[in-house]
C-alpha cells in the first residue's frame, strides 16, 4: 500500500534533517575505522608493506558496492537501499573486530571490503536530498548533506582514545574500540534512516512526476544502462567527468601528502592536524559552494574549482618535506577545490536525467568516480616513489586542466534545464 505524499517541501525539509543525522552517525563510523585500519593491517599482518590494503580493500568495496545499492534504490526506494548499506558496512566492522582480536588477515580484508559499503551509503545519501529539490535550490540541498559529514569526519578520528577504553571493557585490543564505534554508527545511521526517511523520497519523486519509472520493469537502477545514458546524455558525462576529475585529483595529492612529511621528519600530530584541515576545507564551506552553484550555474564554480585544484598542487609541489605553511595552504585549497567540482558536478548528475533514470545514472556516477580515484591512489604511490612528490603534484594539476579545458570549449546547446 503506497504512502499519501505529503505536500514537497516539508517531505523535503525532513528529508534533509534525517540525512544529514545519518550523514554524521555515518561518518563518525567511517572515520573511526578508516583512522585506525592501515595500523590494524600492519599489526595482524607483521609487515608494514601490507598496511596500505585496509584503504585500498574499503576504497574499492565502497566503489564496487554502488552496483548492488544503486539496483536497491532504483527499485525500492532510497530508504531500502541507504539502510542496507549502512548494515553491510556494520557487518564488515564487526568481522574487522573479530580479525583484530584472532589475527586473521584475510578476515580483516573481507571486513575492510564491506566496510566500504558504508561509504557507498555516506556518498549516495547527497543525491537522496535532490530527488524532491526544486531546481533553483538543488546544490544548496545537496550541500548541507555534504556538509554534515564534516561532523563525523572530524569526531571519527577522536574516537580512537575512547575506543580503547571500550576495547579494554569488551577484552579486545585496543584498537578495536574504533571498530566498534564504526559498527555502533552504521547500525544507528541504518535505524535513523529506517525510521525517519518517509516518505521515500525518490519514490515520492516518481508518483509526483506522474510515472513510478522511466525503465522497463526489473531494471531501475541498473548501473550498466546509467553508463550507456552518461555516454549519450552530454550535460551527465560533463558532470560525471567533473565529479571524477576533481575526486582524482584530492585524492592523488592527498593520500601522499603524510608520506612527504614524514619525508621531512614532520611529527605525527602535525599531519593529523593538515589532513584535518583538509578534511575541513572538503566539507566546511560546502553550503557555499552549492548556493554559488544554484546562483551562477554548475559550470563557472567547477571552473573555480579547477582554479584552487590548480594552485593547490602549485603550493604542494613547491613546498619541502616536513611540515610547512605553503602545504598546509595548498592541502586547505585542494578541499575546497574538490568541494566546488564535487558540489557542483553532483547536483548537475542529480538533474541531468529523468527522475526514473536517477538511480542508474547516480550509481553509474559514483562507480565511475570510486574506481577511477582507487586506479589514480594507486599510481600516485608509484609516481612519487620514481619522480617524487612535486612532480605527482604536476601531473594532478595537469588533470585539472584537462577538465577546465573540456568545460570552456562545451557548446551551448549541451546546456541543461538545471543551471549547468
Amino acid at each position: 500500500m503506497s504512502q499519501p505524499v505529503s505536500h514537497p517541501a516539508s517531505v523535503q525539509s525532513r528529508t534533509v534533517l534525517t540525512l544529514m543525522g545519518s550523514q554524521t552517525l555515518g561518518g563518525i563510523g567511517v572515520a573511526s575505522g578508516i583512522a585506525v585500519g592501515a595500523i590494524v593491517a600492519a599489526d595482524v599482518s607483521g609487515r608494514d608493506a601490507l598496511s596500505g590494503l585496509a584503504t585500498t580493500t574499503q576504497v574499492l568495496g565502497g566503489a564496487l558496492f554502488t552496483i548492488p545499492v544503486a539496483a536497491l534504490m532504483g527499485r525500492h526506494g532510497r530508504r531500502a537501499g541507504l539502510a542496507t548499506a549502512y548494515l553491510v558496512g556494520g557487518l564488515g566492522a564487526a568481522l574487522a573486530i573479530t580479525a583484530t582480536a584472532t589475527g586473521a588477515f584475510w578476515l580483516l580484508l573481507v571486513g575492510t571490503t564491506l566496510f566500504g559499503a558504508s561509504t557507498t551509503a555516506n556518498s549516495q545519501a547527497r543525491y537522496a536530498a535532490t530527488d524532491l529539490a526544486v531546481p533553483e535550490r538543488r546544490g544548496r540541498q545537496l550541500s548541507w548533506v555534504v556538509w554534515a559529514t564534516t561532523i563525523g569526519s572530524v569526531l571519527g578520528p577522536n574516537m580512537v582514545g575512547p575506543g580503547k577504553a571500550v576495547a579494554g571493557m569488551l577484552g579486545l585490543p585496543p584498537l578495536a574500540g574504533a571498530w566498534v564505534f564504526s559498527c555502533l554508527g552504521f547500525l544507528l545511521a541504518a535505524v535513523l534512516l529506517h525510521v525517519l526517511l518517509r516518505p521515500d523520497p525518490l519514490l515520492t519523486a516518481r508518483r509526483l512526476a506522474g510515472a513510478p519509472t522511466d525503465r522497463p520493469p526489473g531494471r531501475e537502477g541498473n548501473v550498466a544502462d546509467g553508463l550507456r545514458i552518461i555516454a549519450g546524455t552530454p550535460t551527465a558525462l560533463w558532470a560525471t567527468t567533473a565529479v571524477t576529475v576533481g575526486h582524482v585529483v584530492m585524492v592523488a595529492v592527498m593520500v601522499m601528502t603524510p608520506l612527504h612529511m614524514r619525508h621531512g621528519q614532520a611529527e605525527i600530530e602535525l599531519i593529523g592536524l593538515v589532513i584535518s584541515l583538509h578534511i575541513l576545507g572538503m566539507y566546511g564551506l560546502a553550503p557555499v559552494t552549492g548556493q554559488l552553484t544554484d546562483r551562477l550555474g554548475a559550470r563557472p564554480v567547477v571552473l573555480l574549482g579547477v582554479g584552487l585544484l590548480v594552485l593547490a598542487c602549485l603550493l604542494a609541489a613547491l613546498s619541502h618535506a616536513g611540515f610547512s605553511a605553503g602545504l598546509t595552504a595548498g592541502l586547505v585549497l585542494l578541499g575546497l577545490g574538490w568541494s566546488c567540482t564535487f558540489v557542483a558536478g553532483s547536483g548537475t548528475v542529480a538533474g541531468s536525467v529523468p527522475v526514473g533514470q536517477r538511480a542508474s545514472v547516480q550509481g553509474a556516477a559514483d562507480l565511475v568516480m570510486g574506481l577511477t580515484a582507487a586506479v589514480g591512489g594507486a599510481l600516485a604511490g608509484v609516481v612519487m616513489d620514481v619522480f617524487g612528490y612535486a612532480v605527482l603534484c604536476a601531473v594532478a594539476a595537469l588533470a585539472a586542466v584537462g577538465l577546465a579545458a573540456y568545460t570552456v570549449t562545451r557548446g551551448d546547446h549541451e546546456r541543461s534545464p538545471v543551471g549547468v
